[in-house]
């Protein structure tokens, strides 16, 4: 019998008719024995998720102001899941030692996380699971960096004895036993941790679309679903601002060669994205896989003769960032230029004296910076072997009148970078979708 894990978002456990909805996938099929649950996110537009109240209720207490009214509208939402389901289940105790917890300066962490610990009670109830607090079993470092061996090692076992669990997601605990969490999102990562423990053959993530886009359906109508896409490809376009996936959820299962599913809870029906190591054995009609980008970079043009032979130059350049603690995105170059993309808001009251250690560094012809970049990355296995690939994209941006400010192309040649202003985005973006797709 194969074994999956299944982690559900907060739009797929944000009220009681959605719990219900989750129940029918879990006992759909015998093989789904592990499951992580999210926070309740938004009912309707407008609404608050869970974990807002909460990092709400987290703020007011530090500013000593009261909370009764944030902290109540929080237990309301759990105590209506709890009443519509039907279910006897008490949380009163729970919801005591949280505020309680709260009003005496508990950590920032330990009040995000109780969001997933409630509905993790709540769902293992429901289903008549075991519950497992992450907070014992997934492990933090002391520099706060997830420990992935000693969470593998321990975790496992731990799972070996139960057949069916409910494992909240998006936390665990520092070597003190204080709770960290991930970064938002970090359900996502929890059930990849989980799949790995368990030798999942498959680790579902059933969200609110049914599955992977090929572009931002804000920009594009009616984008087409992903059919399969490789680990590499998801990295990049997650990377890129692609959101249906945290990105740092790939790690453990691919480490682990275990594939994802991509399922959206409100159309079970749907098969949704596969995500996996190699997709030789899939045939695809699409030579790019998908498109994804962001806007608010800035270029560090520097100029200077004879650049190529200059032993150094390129380590003397980043030694600046490295001083002012910036990270690079991208780093194009010709022979006698070179430029550096970084985030904007890296680049905040940092200007000048990157500028001028670049110029102490390197003693430039020339050096500027320039703002208002968008970044966009055209992803697709199928570019190694289709010809004129970067031609079809070069020549849609030119009959959009778009200028392209920069070109980057990984050495994988699984992307293609390209730089337009920020105010060219959404047209370029929108030119290549249907140039490729239609």
């Amino acid at each position: 019998m194969n074994l999956k894990v299944l982690k559900f978002g907060g739009s797929s456990l944000a009220d009681a008719a959605q719990f219900q909805k989750v129940k029918a996938i879990v006992e759909a099929e015998p093989s789904r024995r592990y499951v992580i649950p999210s926070a309740p996110g938004k009912r309707f537009s407008g609404d608050a998720k869970v974990t807002d109240l909460l990092y709400s209720c987290f703020d007011q207490a530090q500013l000593d102001q009261d909370i009764d009214e944030s902290f109540d509208r929080i237990v309301k939402r759990y105590e209506e899941i709890i009443s519509e389901l039907g279910l006897t289940l008490d949380l009163q105790r729970e919801f005591e030692i949280i505020k309680t917890s709260i009003l005496h300066n508990a950590g920032r962490d330990y009040v995000a996380s109780r969001g997933e610990y409630l509905n993790g009670l709540i769902l293992a109830n429901y289903l008549g699971f075991d519950f497992i607090d992450p907070q014992k079993y997934i492990f933090f470092k002391e520099n706060g960096s997830f420990d992935s061996e000693r969470t593998n090692v321990i975790l496992s076992a731990v799972l070996k004895g139960h057949q069916h669990a409910v494992i909240p997601g998006f936390y665990g605990s520092m070597p003190n036993g204080t709770i960290k969490t991930f970064s938002r999102g970090g359900s996502d990562i929890t059930g990849s941790i989980v799949a790995r423990a368990v030798g999942a053959d498959l680790y579902e993530n059933w969200t609110d679309v049914s599955g992977f886009l090929m572009a931002d359906p804000r920009i594009i109508d009616n984008p087409k679903v992903i059919d399969v896409i490789t680990y590499k490809e998801l990295r990049e376009l997650s990377y890129m601002g692609a959101t249906v996936l945290h990105e740092d959820a790939i790690f453990p299962v691919r480490y682990a060669g275990i594939p994802i599913n991509i399922r959206n809870t409100n159309c079970p029906q749907d098969s949704g994205t596969m995500i996996v190591s190699d997709a030789s054995s899939y045939n695809s009609d699409n030579i790019i896989t998908g498109i994804a980008g962001k806007v608010g970079f800035s270029s560090i043009a520097v100029e200077k003769d004879m650049m190529n032979s200059e032993i150094g130059f390129g380590k003397r350049v980043l030694e600046a960032l490295e001083k002012s603690e910036i990270c690079f995105e991208h780093l194009p170059s010709g022979i006698d230029t070179m430029s550096v993309i970084i985030n904007t808001k890296e680049l905040e009251g940092k200007r000048d004296f990157i500028l001028s250690e670049i110029c102490r560094l390197t003693v430039p012809d020339s050096i500027e910076i320039e703002d208002n970049l968008a970044l966009i990355a055209v992803v697709g296995r199928g570019m190694v072997k289709a010809k004129g690939t970067a031609a079809r994209i070069f020549s849609a941006l030119a009959d959009a009148s778009i200028n392209i400010k920069m070109i980057d192309q990984g050495s994988s040649e699984l992307n293609i970078i390209i730089g337009v202003e920020d105010k060219d985005y959404i047209a370029a973006l929108q030119a290549i979708y249907a140039e490729f797709i239609g």
